[in-house]
Parts: structure tokens; C-alpha cells; sequence
């Protein structure tokens, strides 16, 4: 993996997705997870937590993030996750140049194969999407097996140790393929190995749901959340014909700039349960581009597309990587999972007045707002927190910041008209005003 092009190509990526990740935070376009995860990171060395979670040991297992933490220590900039995130996703093009390059000996051909994982959708829509410790599982993951399927032993425990890092489900998917591959190399010393891998990976599963997830539930700012997805009802379960279309279209974009290839390997076993996550939610929001949740299953199935490449002809896999290729950016055209149209425009007066109005808050005030200024206070303001979802619910914060010229914000019209209450109480009073910026505080006492 000495080419010139696939090193540049990574870079050229990063880059890319860095500076499109920088000028959709300049124009506030990141939602919930980038303030979680920049207020999570700022505190790892801390409590690992965030206000609206509390301790995010209750929710997810992910160990990568003191990585992050001591990133976002050493820069100090929300634009730390953008560019670590830009940077997993382009990396996840070496281990398939190199699968591609072992089975056809043609560097030209392997090239086509890291340019169609640098142009699959999605991995664009994840990479571009809020940052989440699921960006770094498709090249932890394609690293692992390629590592494995080069008999790499040191490379395969390394990999796997990243992976699990990451987050719970991978630790159930990694158990899954450790399983398989220890039935499919049984008798090798690839098959122990991936016994061994598969038994780390349920040990670290039931040493979190067991032990870690009730100890840490008692800092837990609300329930464990993820099993919302699978909470089904029956009228879920009546609803799920008319859900057929979206979770088919899922498979088509998630498959058809691959030409189905990887559907024809048995590498394929090991997508099954990542991509059984996400298809088995009684929610959309799991299977839709450009979210999070395609990093459960995105490296296992790039890997088995590298794999089933090997059943085609030398002389064939160029015809069929171009065709991938351009299916890629057929897929960006008509389903852009990036949807630049809502995410990328210039830098608006609004913003330079947002942004400036953020500076003149108080340190470390307590401050409840909507996702616009949510994601650009919480790496420096560990009080930072949005207004409730729901109306009945009451907020305690110190300081309330609307910006009315983001109507969009989908905080501010869900507590909007229950904040006006609140304010024609006297419980809040406005202490500041900016254009349509508004900051009140608390009638009662606080810090």
C-alpha cells in the first residue's frame, strides 16, 4: 500500500469533508449529537458526561472517545470532530485497495476500488452527518478483517481492539463474525484466533449491559435510550407493510452503488446482524441516509464487496468497478445523502450575530437554548443545554437563549409557546436582546 494515489486520495478526503464539515457548523447546521459528543469529549478526563445525558456510560460503551477527548484538549476547537471524523472516513479506503489489490495483482484496478469507497454515498452521508463515535467503526472494521484475511494475527487483535472501543453493538457484531470465522477456520490458527476474538468481544457485551450500564444509570439524566427504536407496539407492527417501501429502498442505496456484489459473498454473514440493527427498528431514522447508524454496518459490507470481487475476471473488474463508480454518483444525484441543499450555503448575518452573542454569555453559564447555539456553546460550556423536547416538561436553567431568526430550529417550536408561558408568568425576564436574539433569566435564584 505504498501507492501514491491512495495516500493522496485519503488526504484529498479528509480535507474535502473537513472543510465541508467546517462551513456546515459556520452556519449552524449541526443538530443534537455534535453538542453531546463536543461536551462528552470535553469532559472525558472528567465525568464523561453531558447535560443531557448525564453520564454517557449509561448509554453507550464507547472508550474511543478519551482519544477524542484528548484531541479536542489539544486543539480546543468544535472543528477537532469534524476533522477526526473526515479522517476516519478516509482511511476506510485503504484495507479495500488492498483486498482488491491481493486478488487481481493490478494497481489500476485497486485504485478503482478505494475511489468507489471514497464516492459511496454512504459513507459521504455518515462522515458529513453530526460527529459519533459510529464514524470511526467502518475503517476500525475494514481495517480488522482485512488484517484477519491476511493472516495478520498482531493486525486482527490490534483492529479488534479498536472496534470494540467503539461502541456496544459492535462488540455483538464482532462477537457474530469471531464465531464465524472461528466455524470457517476451525483447526487454524485464524480460526483460534477468531474463537478468541469472539469470546472478548461477549465478555466486553456483558461486562457492560451487566455491570458498567447499572452503575453508571445513576447518573443517567434520562432512561436508556436506544431501546426506544425496538420498543415495538401493534400498531407498529400493523404499520410495518406500509414501512416495506422505505427499509427496501434502504437496501437499494445501500447496495445498488456496489451492484449487489456483496449479496453474492458469504463475507456477507457478517453485514446480517449490523445491518438486522438498523432494519429492525420501529423507527426510520436508523435506516436513513446520512445518519449515524450506517457505521454499525458500512465496513462489514465494503469488506464483502472486496471479497465477492474476487469470484469476477481480471478482465471484467475494471468494467464492473467503473459501473460502480458511476452508480455512486448516480446515487448522489437523485438521493444525496449529504443534502447540501438544506446543510451548505454561505456564511448569513445571522450567524456573525449568534456567534457573537454566544461570546458575551457568562462562563460556564447554565444555559438552555435550541440547536443552534446548543452545538456552538457545548465545547466550552459544560452547563449548556437545549430547551425539552416536550412542553410539559419544565426547564431549570439559569439563562434561556431563542435566536427567532432560526424559525426552523426545531427546539424553539416545540417549547416555544411553552417558554412564552413562562415568560408571561414572570418566571423568566429578558435580560438582553440583540436583533431577534433573546436571553432571559431565571426570576428565581441562580448560580
Amino acid at each position: 500500500m505504498r501507492d501514491r494515489f491512495l495516500w493522496l486520495g485519503c488526504v484529498a478526503y479528509a480535507v474535502l469533508f473537513t472543510c465541508l464539515g467546517a462551513l456546515k457548523y459556520d452556519v449552524h447546521r449541526n443538530l443534537v449529537d455534535f453538542g453531546i459528543f463536543a461536551q462528552t469529549a470535553a469532559s472525558a478526563l472528567g465525568c464523561f458526561c453531558n447535560p443531557i445525558e448525564g453520564s454517557h456510560w449509561a448509554f453507550h460503551f464507547s472508550p474511543i472517545l478519551y482519544v477524542v477527548g484528548a484531541a479536542v484538549a489539544a486543539f480546543h476547537s468544535p472543528l477537532t470532530l469534524v476533522a477526526l471524523q473526515a479522517i476516519a472516513g478516509a482511511v476506510v479506503a485503504p484495507p479495500i485497495y488492498a483486498l482488491v489489490l491481493r486478488s487481481s495483482g493490478d494497481a489500476g484496478i485497486a485504485r478503482l476500488g478505494a475511489l468507489t469507497v471514497w464516492l459511496y454515498p454512504p459513507l459521504a452521508g455518515l462522515i458529513f452527518g453530526d460527529f459519533h463515535e459510529n464514524a470511526f467503526a467502518p475503517a476500525a472494521v475494514a481495517w480488522t478483517l482485512y488484517a484477519f484475511d491476511a493472516g495478520s494475527i498482531a493486525g486482527t487483535i490490534a483492529g479488534s481492539a479498536v472496534v470494540l472501543a467503539i461502541k456496544e453493538d459492535q462488540a455483538i457484531f464482532l462477537s457474530i463474525a469471531g464465531a464465524l470465522g472461528a466455524w470457517w477456520f476451525r483447526g487454524t490458527t485464524r480460526g483460534r484466533v477468531a474463537a478468541g476474538i469472539a469470546v472478548a468481544s461477549a465478555l466486553v457485551c456483558v461486562t457492560y449491559f451487566a455491570l458498567i450500564v447499572p452503575h453508571a444509570a445513576a447518573a443517567a439524566a434520562t432512561p436508556w435510550q436506544p431501546s426506544r427504536f425496538y420498543a415495538w407496539s401493534a400498531r407498529d407492527a400493523r404499520s410495518i407493510v406500509s414501512a416495506l417501501p422505505a427499509r427496501l429502498g434502504f437496501l437499494v442505496l445501500a447496495f445498488g452503488p456496489l451492484l449487489f456484489a456483496p449479496l453474492f459473498s458469504p463475507a456477507v454473514l457478517l453485514a446480517v446482524a449490523p445491518l438486522g440493527e438498523v432494519l429492525l427498528s420501529r423507527m426510520s431514522t436508523t435506516f436513513t441516509m446520512g445518519t449515524h447508524y450506517a457505521g454499525a454496518w458500512i465496513g462489514y459490507v465494503l469488506f464483502a464487496f472486496a471479497i465477492a470481487l474476487r469470484r469476477i475476471s481480471r478482465q471484467r473488474l475494471r468494467i464492473v468497478l467503473g459501473a460502480c463508480i458511476a452508480l455512486c454518483v448516480v446515487e448522489f444525484l437523485v438521493a444525496d445523502p449529504l443534502h447540501p441543499g438544506l446543510n451548505l450555503r454561505r456564511v448569513e448575518a445571522r450567524d456573525r450575530a449568534l456567534d457573537h452573542f454566544l461570546t458575551m454569555l457568562p462562563e460556564g453559564a447554565a444555559v438552555a437554548t435550541q440547536e443552534e447555539a446548543y452545538t456552538h456553546l457545548a465545547l466550552t460550556d459544560p452547563n449548556a443545554r437545549l430547551l425539552p423536547e416536550l412542553p410539559s416538561v419544565p426547564t431549570n436553567a439559569c439563562f434561556v437563549l431563542l435566536d427567532r431568526d432560526f424559525p426552523d430550529s426545531a427546539r424553539l417550536q416545540e417549547y416555544g409557546a411553552a417558554f412564552a408561558g413562562l415568560v408571561n408568568e414572570r418566571r423568566y425576564m429578558l435580560v438582553a436582546r440583540t436583533g431577534r436574539i433573546f436571553l432571559y433569566r431565571s426570576a428565581g435564584r441562580c448560580s
